[in-house]
């Protein structure tokens, strides 16, 4: 089955397959938010907050470091009229749900993805940047090396692995279905638009793979939806910063 990968990249990587063209001619990743600074003096000796608790998915802890290191690659952006508070939430929640599909994933133990693959995703990241010593320098910054980066995309190119696997078989398109998306969708925008209405033979397969795509994604969003209920999420993404974070059990190393 081939992968739609355009439409999974954006659901399910956080946007490795969704960074756009080259830093020259993308928007400038957002400057990640430091977590706020504890209220108690920065004097010689006194405890400085340096990373903090978020949210725990099954005693899983995600921290304000794994957050602002997705914002400074510019693998998420703000959305228009979107304040940074939203923003972060946003972001969280699509980590959270990250989290979820890791731990599902990590049960099959699925083997490892294709070294080209991982190279093509991480070749997409290192284009945001405008050149090798800024993408080295954010790496550095965020506390990653690029065997941790090429590891974490491996791991999140086995969340598609587990889509093409798991949910592409379950996912059809009738004749029926492309017949009323052409009648109903297709030829009534085309009218609008003022542009002849192509034969239906020649934009069948068109049609096939954009509702294949479509119900691919309601697939994943309810697979998603399935995982939060069963399971154990706690967030404290408005809990202050100067709170001790929760005790977890489960400590994950850095990706």
């Amino acid at each position: 089955m081939e992968r739609p990968r355009r439409v999974l990249l954006s659901l399910v990587l956080l946007s490795f397959a969704c960074l756009g063209p080259a830093a020259a001619q993308a928007p400038k990743p957002a400057a990640p938010a430091k977590p706020a600074a504890p209220s108690q003096s920065t004097q010689p000796g006194t405890p400085k907050l340096e990373d903090r608790v978020l949210a725990v998915v099954d005693e899983d802890p995600i921290l304000a470091s794994d957050l602002n290191r997705v914002i400074a690659l510019g693998l998420k952006q703000p959305r228009e009229g979107e304040n940074e508070t939203v923003f972060r939430r946003r972001v969280l929640n699509e980590l959270i749900e990250e989290r979820l599909r890791f731990h599902q994933i990590d049960r099959f133990g699925f083997e490892a993805v294709p070294v080209d693959e991982i190279d093509a995703q991480v070749a997409q990241i290192r284009g945001r940047f405008p050149d090798e010593t800024a993408f080295q320098a954010t790496l550095k910054e965020q506390g990653l090396t690029l065997k941790q980066l090429r590891q974490l995309v491996a791991r999140q190119l086995m969340v598609l692995t587990y889509v093409d696997e798991q949910l592409g078989p379950r996912v059809f398109v009738s004749l029926d279905d492309i017949n009323s998306y052409y009648q109903g969708v297709l030829t009534p925008e085309m009218q609008k638009r003022g542009q002849p209405v192509p034969p239906i033979e020649d934009v069948r397969d068109d049609i096939r793979t954009v509702l294949k795509e479509r119900r691919l994604n309601e697939a994943i969003a309810d697979w998603t939806e399935e995982l939060r209920r069963e399971a154990d999420i706690r967030i404290y993404f408005d809990a202050p910063a100067e709170q001790l974070p929760p005790v977890v059990k489960r400590i994950t190393s850095p990706p």
